[in-house]
């Protein structure tokens, strides 16, 4: 059975007159555990950690840690100093994680060549699976099918997070066998799912989440008419998480379920007056 299939949310990050607000952490992460989520992923784009210092990730990191089996807890790793990177791999497995999410490094666009290197050294100096973060439109690194087919081959790197827009490199990922693809855009889940993605990181799932899971169930239990329904139904909810910048609305609809507050960190703006109006009716 595939280690990375169903719904995984990458938490937000809760603030409180601007600290890490633990014990909203801990009630949203309760929250999403009741709803039968496969796993969380922690210091994500959602959940900000480029916000977050290295030593509030590994704290948000051993908190959620205390709360979830370690074998529903990814972390993220990001960054463009690779020196760096590596030191804060080595300090984050020195706790035990399902895994590690990692993107191309951002800002600097590597040549193809450049992403190889970058990856097999990061899954090389792994104790844990690597899952891909392919997002171009965050690091200004996009990947072509053949350099991501030889990146995937590695060992360590077991699933893919598909935010790459490119349908033929989604499908080349699928038919090559060599790593689960989970969905990172959620307008597309139903899609991918039925395509054979094996689940999603669906930032959206923070909201309606049982439904959210439900429809992964549904695809796969082959009840395409009911997975569908679901879709749709959900479709109005994935709208307006994404009418501005992740996670803003993603905090407003928990601020307005009362699980956290909607505090985010600059240069990130709070949800506007329309995204919340929205927000009460979907």
């Amino acid at each position: 059975m595939s280690a990375f299939q169903g719904i995984w949310v990458p938490v937000v990050t809760p603030f409180q007159d601007g600290a890490i607000d633990f014990i909203g952490l801990r009630r949203l992460v309760a929250h999403l555990l009741d709803k039968h989520v496969a796993g969380i992923m922690v210091c994500t784009t959602t959940g900000e950690a480029a916000a977050l210092s290295r030593e509030e990730q590994l704290a948000v990191l051993d908190a959620v840690l205390k709360w979830v089996p370690a074998h529903r807890v990814v972390m993220g790793l990001a960054g463009n100093n690779q020196i760096e990177l590596l030191q804060f791999q080595r300090d984050i497995l020195q706790r035990p994680v399902a895994g590690l999410l990692v993107p191309a490094p951002s800002y600097i666009r590597p040549s193809q060549a450049g992403l190889e290197a970058f990856f097999r050294t990061v899954a090389d100096a792994s104790s844990v699976p690597i899952v891909l973060y392919d997002i171009p439109y965050r690091t200004g690194a996009t990947f072509e099918q053949a350099t991501l087919l030889n990146i995937v081959a590695h060992e360590r790197i077991q699933a893919v997070k598909d935010c790459g827009g490119n349908l033929g490199n989604t499908l080349a990922l699928l038919a090559s066998g060599h790593v689960d693809v989970l969905c990172g855009e959620d307008i597309q889940i139903f899609n991918a799912l039925c395509l054979g993605a094996t689940g999603a990181i669906a930032a959206s799932a923070h909201v309606h989440t049982e439904q959210f899971v439900a429809l992964c169930q549904q695809v796969r239990d082959n009840q395409l008419a009911e997975a569908r329904a679901t879709f749709f139904q959900l479709l109005p909810l994935i709208h307006t998480m994404f009418m501005e910048p992740n996670p803003a609305p993603v905090k407003a609809a928990l601020a307005l379920q009362g699980l956290i507050g909607s505090e985010l960190r600059a240069p990130m703006q709070a949800a506007s007056a329309a995204v919340l109006e929205r927000l009460s009716n979907a």
